[in-house]
Formats: C-alpha cells, structure tokens, sequence
C-alpha cells in the first residue's frame, strides 16, 4: 500500500497526469483513501479494493506515460529532421544571396557594355570631362566614389546635385577600375548638366599603392573580389590620392542623398580626422569595437577600449591636413601589417577605420547618415524621411531583385528610366 501510495504520488506529478484530468482526479482520491488506511492501519474490506482500484489505475497511468514517451520520440524525430531542413534552406538561402549579390543584373550589364562601345567610338579629344581646372580647386565641395558601377555612381552624383543649394560648386572624384571607366566616363559624358563636374580616375594609376594590393588587382579573372578589397583600401590613401584638397566628403556607392550637405563643409572638426554617425545609443552594446576586433592579442587591449563605441562607414567628411599631420596613412599600414600577421580582424575597412583613427572622430547628428536599408527591415519611414543620407549597407542593394522593396522607392526615383541608354537595355521601375 505505501509503494503504491509513493508511485501514484510520483505520477500525480508528472505531465502525463496533468494532460489527463480523469486519471488525476481518480489518483487523488485513491491516494486520499490509501493515506487514511495506512495512518488508521484500516484492513478492512474497503482498504482491500481501494488497493485494487490504485493497481488498475497505476497501469492505466503507466501505459498512458509509454505511449506519450513514443510519440515524444517521434516528435523529437520529426524536430531534428525540420532542424535540418531549416539548416540546409539558410545555407541555399545564403549561397543564393551571396550570388545575386555578385551578378550583375543584366540591364545593368547592358548598360555597360553600350556606354562602353560607344565611349571608344569618341575620337580621344571627345574622351575628355569638362572643367578639368576644378578638379583641385579648395574652395569648391568635393566628393569621393569608390565604384565600379555605373547606375550607382549615377544616383549619387544626381541625388547631390537635386538637393544641393549650390550644385555649381560641387566635384564628385569617382575612381573606378579599368573594365568600367569608359562606361562611367561616357555616362557623364552624355549626362551631366554644367552645374558640376565629374572626374572619373583609374585606381591604377595610384602608384602609392602597396605593390602587392596593385599585385592583386591585376590577377586575371580575379573580378569583383579585387575591386571589393580597393574599395576597402582606397579610403585610407585619401590624403595621397588628392594630395591638394584640405577637405573631402567619401560617399559610398550605394547611398542616396536627400538634403543639402553644404552644411559638412561648415563643421569645425576641432582637430579631429574624421566625421562619423556614431551606430550605438544609451546602453546598446551590441555596436562595440570589442565584437569586430579580437581584443584577446595584447597589443590591442593595451591600445584600445573594448567598450568604444562603432561608427559608420558610408558619408563621411575628412580633414586631409589633420591626417597628413598625424601621418595617419603610415598608421594605417603599420596596423594592416599587425593585423595579417595576428589575425586581429576581419578583412574589412570597419575594423581598420576604428583603429586608424581611434580617438580622432567627430561625432555628427544621426540625421546625417541612416544606415541598414540593405539588411534591416525595420528601419523606419520618419527616420529614413528626415535622413541627410540613407544608406543600402548590407547585401540587398537596391538595383537587386533581392533588395527590400519598400526602400526602393528612394533610390528609384534618382535613375533615369527615360534614357535612351536605359531604354535600349529595357531598364524598368
């Protein structure tokens, strides 16, 4: 009766009884009578079938907990399978993404290719953008695109000259590799209006550039890679790259403009190198320096403050003189070395910028530059609407069918559907 009165207590409390009301309200009751029985040591005839009832009871209870444990079997089964599944659809979902963001889209491509045949069609005297006398002029507003795609540099240039309030003033710098530089070139050729200027240069030109960077550009069939890994390397040769300038704003090539940025070039930088959107607030910690560089290595707990909070790569204003005096391009090289040899980082221009110019950046509103619309879906209409800059950082850029359709509106409206170009290579909103 006691070991009865001890499984059936142990049962009461497991998940079979507490799914099955019926067997729980007879366990109780049994239980109820079997503790009187043994407290009073009741033999009685009562006691007796009260034992009984408890014996069939338990073995109801028994064969409903084997039967449960099946089917949780078999439902853990089915789990890991689903587990798999999901695991296998990411990796498919990833490799895809990974491809769409390396295919160019054929209008695009296209695009390309006519401006191209049609730039070597010019006789050289025609090759040329105007305005060459500003290209090093100070007292204009200058503007640095690191690009090999035509569209893309095209929305930019246009979106700054729609909201700027002196567009006269403006030189966009767009550097770009050999394979596109007739196509950008033609491109404003064809399109720029005489409010601003346009010089399109050839990365390889740059004979500052480490031999073994020029090394790696040049490999055959190394493609888009290669130009990936200039665009990460170029920003921080700016000083060389326009050795006459004091002051230039670095855009990215996947960002629209939507104010007038005159105000950048008003900024007292109070010794600083740098202009950036801070991307933490209050107590987010998850924008720390710590979580893309490896502060186990001594040489950076000893330098750096893992707790520092990250910035924002994408609309940027530099003071070229501040850098040129702190000879921060030396800087740059010295932890490029460190970091390949360490494995401190990511390859990524992120990391190197956070230690490049650590304790040297102006902290700018966040209106200046909103970030996330090629990777995060929950980036607001008001944050966007107000936004001096919105960036596509991430890999769903918006001239992919993979981009995040409601943010698309704002860079669509900057591309010229109308153009004879467009048209011939079917371009369409």
């Amino acid at each position: 009766m006691k070991n009865q009165l001890v499984a059936a207590k142990a049962y009461l409390n497991s998940a079979t009884t507490n799914k099955n009301s019926h067997l729980e309200k007879e366990l109780k009751q049994l239980i109820k009578e079997l503790e009187y029985a043994v407290v009073n040591s009741d033999l009685s005839t009562r006691a007796w079938q009260n034992m009984k009832s408890m014996e069939i009871v338990l073995s109801k209870v028994i064969k409903v907990d084997s039967e449960c444990s099946a089917d949780e079997a078999k439902l853990r089964a089915k789990t890991h399978d689903k587990e798999d599944q999901v695991l296998e659809e990411r990796k498919t979902i990833t490799f895809l993404t990974e491809l769409a963001e390396r295919t160019m889209p054929k209008a695009l491509h296209c695009l390309s290719l006519w401006l191209t045949v049609d730039y070597f069609s010019l006789r050289p005297a025609k090759r040329e953008l105007p305005n060459k006398h500003r290209f090093q002029q100070k007292d204009l507003y200058h503007y640095a695109i690191f690009s090999d795609n035509v569209i893309a540099c095209a929305v930019v240039v246009k979106s700054t000259i729609s909201t700027s309030m002196e567009p006269e003033k403006i030189v966009f710098h767009i550097v770009t590799d050999d394979d596109h530089l007739p196509a950008i070139t033609m491109w404003f050729l064809t399109n720029l209006s005489n409010q601003a200027t346009v010089q399109v240069q050839r990365m390889g030109d740059f004979k500052l550039l480490r031999s073994s960077y020029i090394s790696t550009l040049e490999q055959p069939n190394s493609g888009n890679q290669s130009f990936l890994l200039a665009v990460n390397q170029l920003p921080f040769y700016l000083p060389e790259i326009f050795p006459t300038l004091d002051k230039i704003v670095l855009l990215d090539h996947d960002v629209v403009v939507q104010r007038d940025l005159q105000g950048l070039w008003k900024l007292d930088m109070q010794g600083k190198v740098i202009g950036v959107v801070d991307t933490c607030g209050g107590s987010d910690s998850s924008h720390r320096m710590d979580l893309v560089i490896n502060f186990s290595d001594p040489n950076i707990a000893k330098r750096f403050n893992a707790k520092t909070c990250t910035w924002a790569f994408g609309m940027n204003v530099f003071n070229l003189q501040e850098w040129r005096k702190r000879d921060l391009t030396s800087t740059y090289q010295k932890w490029l070395e460190l970091g390949k040899k360490s494995k401190l980082w990511e390859a990524a221009r992120l990391p190197m910028g956070l230690v490049t110019f650590y304790e040297l950046t102006l902290s700018l509103d966040r209106q200046w530059h909103v970030v996330g619309l090629g990777h995060d879906p929950s980036v607001g209409h008001e944050e966007i609407e107000k936004a001096a800059v919105i960036h596509y950082d991430g890999k769903l850029k918006p001239w992919l069918a993979i981009g995040i359709e409601k943010y698309s509106g704002y860079w669509k409206k900057f591309v010229q559907y109308d153009h004879q170009y467009s048209q011939q290579c079917y371009m369409q909103v």
